[in-house]
């Protein structure tokens, strides 16, 4: 027995030797057939969005003969504050006029403005308003129609072309669109021509009720009350200005955000209004003038330009924001502003008009909700 089991672990040595010695094969694998299965990705959605937003902006006219153009064809007008513009989700401004080449104002026009104040923005700065970070703008104001049908018609194709989202005009009430993931509605009032009417406050609630049905996040702009230093003041009533009814703006706010807005950005006196805090929305009456080459009056506080960002989460609701202090020459442009002039107008205004406003704004321009 003690010899055969010699002889047997003799003969397996031997085997695996024989196998040490044959070269290693790769194994073979036959995988069952399976149906491809198509991956889908969700976008990704931020939880704290961050939307800025400026007054009225118009980079020159070539009407009547182009001596109110900047030299150098507007292309640098925004170089001061690409920063703060650029990076956001929503970046917002009031385009105050008209983006056309060519052609004579409405015939009206001619008789009830003078010549200075006929805004015609050559076409090419609508690139420059991409380039610098706006993706949303207004056109319901009183310069939309300077031109008529072909300015308003010219317009719509140039922002469309650039990809830039806009409302307020009665053939183009309301636009949604998706950023990150997130869904927004838009929309825009003013009591003038060619505009949805900021008058009609019913009218109004329609048009945002629709949207926050479809939409997470609604923004509303509305160009209204009296233009100038006398019109600083928000005072909770029709406003009137050189015979016209310019509205209730805070009527118009607070009907706004009933019916489902979540952010009112208001624009039209040329002057910085208060802010106010509204059911958990952020109410800016106005934010006065942005960059508007010499045809507008940046004269004292005409001349300080707000840059507003606000974060709110992604039911609209305020989280917290900021005041850049920004102000505008005519010579000079767009350059912050180190003294924070604008930043202690608001926080005046807003302590003055809505000394319940539910915001406490600090002396840096951090806006933070009132404990």
């Amino acid at each position: 027995m003690k010899i055969l089991r010699l002889v047997i672990l003799a003969g397996i040595i031997m085997a695996f030797q024989a196998c040490m010695e044959q070269p290693m094969r790769e194994p073979v694998y036959h995988p069952k057939k399976t149906a491809t299965k198509k991956l889908t990705f969700k976008p990704v959605r931020h939880d704290t969005l961050c939307i800025a937003a400026v007054g009225d902006i118009m980079l020159g006219t070539s009407y009547p003969d182009g001596r109110t153009l900047p030299p150098d064809s507007a292309n640098e007008s925004f170089a001061a504050v690409a920063k703060y513009l650029q990076g956001n989700d929503v970046t917002f401004g009031n385009l105050e006029g008209t983006l056309l080449d060519t052609g004579g104002p409405v015939n009206y026009k001619l008789h009830q403005l003078v010549k200075s104040y006929l805004f015609r923005m050559p076409l090419h700065c609508g690139f420059i308003l991409k380039d610098a970070g706006f993706n949303l703008l207004s056109i319901a104001n009183n310069h939309i129609d300077d031109f008529g049908n072909n300015g308003r018609i010219s317009t719509v194709k140039m922002l469309d072309s650039c990809g830039i989202h806009f409302a307020g005009l009665k053939t183009y009430p309301s636009t949604i669109f998706v950023v990150n993931g997130v869904k927004y509605g838009f929309c825009a009032f003013s009591p003038n021509s060619q505009t949805v009417s900021l008058l009609d406050l019913n009218g109004a609630a329609q048009i945002i009720r629709q949207l926050k049905q479809h939409c997470d996040v609604v923004i509303v702009s509305f160009h209204g009350g009296g233009e100038g230093v006398e019109f600083e003041h928000v005072p909770l009533t029709n406003e009137m200005y050189v015979s016209e009814n310019r509205g209730n703006v805070y009527a118009f706010a607070h009907n706004a955000i009933d019916a489902g807005a979540d952010l009112i950005f208001g624009n039209g006196p040329h002057v910085t209004r208060a802010i106010e805090l509204y059911k958990n929305r952020l109410i800016a009456y106005s934010l006065g003038n942005f960059c508007t080459y010499k045809c507008v009056s940046v004269a004292g506080i005409c001349g300080i330009a707000p840059l507003l960002k606000v974060h709110i989460n992604k039911k609209g609701e305020f989280l917290n924001g900021r005041i850049i202090a920004i102000k505008q020459t005519h010579y000079n442009g767009l350059e912050p502003d180190t003294l924070n002039t604008v930043v202690k107008r608001i926080k005046m205004l807003t302590a003055t008009d809505f000394p319940e406003s539910g915001l406490n704004i600090g002396d840096d321009g951090m806006i933070e909700k009132d404990n």
